[in-house]
């Protein structure tokens, strides 16, 4: 098997990062994909996410320092075929002893191919902190693409070309030349706001194709699952939040697929989606969110 790893990051708080790096890595396991979520915040929303504990010892704190090898750290979710290193506050403290190493900026890419993750899973997903830390930075070394989300306000433009920057001087310094952004995710998308509309139409202006048609939308379930530990397909699977993200899986997916692929998507069938455990709704009806192509210019 071989995967790629995916950073989702942006040095923006706020932006739907971690809501985005969980709810995507538990879609696609509804494609019959195996996917590890790296959480590499010390302030372990994802690990929560997905109704891990924050304890001490549980992150890649030791690992990141040669003390220990990541698989040690990996743990199941209840969600079948996602798997998380999950993270704690200890690991905060990385970011002091790497500037203390040598190689501090592919510290997490050695880990990741010392353990063989690449042979595990078919995505490794790494969700790193708001910030452009030593973290953040092996992030973005150890990455082979990355994903932006990017909330619909303009303040969220401005992170976007600091991002843009960082790439360009990573991959001057070697450290990653091959690094690329695969796509930006549009987040906390309002209809009925025309500011929301603006600021897509200019984010689509300046980076075309790299856009995701899917709008991720606000709403409320998605704010609500991370409490009860679940990812959105599990927590209220037919919320405009779940089913906005079950086509960005999709979409994701498409892109990832050769076009001579002998199995279109379309055609798969999904045995880890169980019906049975599906909270029970009278006639549920999925409403669908909007997409890119619907926003008139």
């Amino acid at each position: 098997m071989s995967s790629k790893v995916i950073g989702i990051v942006n040095q923006k708080g706020g932006v739907g990062k971690t809501t985005t790096a969980v709810n995507l890595a538990a879609c696609l396991t509804e494609h019959r994909k195996k996917i590890l979520l790296i959480d590499l915040d010390p302030q372990a929303n994802a690990t929560s996410g997905l109704g891990i504990r924050k304890e001490p010892g549980i992150s890649l704190y030791a690992a990141l320092q040669h003390q220990a090898p990541a698989l040690e750290y990996i743990r199941e979710t209840e969600t079948p075929g996602l798997h998380i290193i999950p993270s704690e506050i200890d690991l905060a403290g990385a970011e002091i002893e790497l500037s203390r190493s040598g190689n501090y900026l592919g510290r997490l890419r050695g880990i990741i191919h010392e353990n063989n993750l690449l042979n595990e899973y078919d995505y490794i997903l790494l969700d790193c902190s708001p910030s452009l830390g030593l973290l953040t930075m092996n992030v973005l070394a150890a990455s082979d693409e990355l994903i932006i989300p990017i909330q619909c306000e303009y303040y969220a433009l401005e992170g976007l070309s600091v991002m843009q920057h960082l790439i360009r001087r990573l991959k001057d310094s070697g450290a990653n030349p091959d690094l690329e952004i695969e796509g930006i995710v549009m987040t906390m998308y309002d209809m009925r706001t025309n500011l929301s509309q603006q600021v897509v139409q200019e984010v689509i202006t300046h980076y075309g194709a790299k856009v995701y048609e899917t709008l991720i939308p606000r709403n409320v379930r998605l704010g609500e699952a991370p409490s009860y530990g679940l990812p959105i397909m599990k927590y209220d699977p037919y919320c405009t939040g779940a089913v906005a993200y079950k086509r960005l899986a999709k979409e994701f997916l498409e892109r990832h697929t050769p076009l001579d692929s002998p199995a279109p998507l379309h055609k798969l069938t999904f045995p880890n989606l169980h019906l049975a455990e599906i909270p029970a709704r009278p006639e549920p009806v999925a409403i669908e969110p909007p997409t890119t192509s619907e926003i008139q210019p």
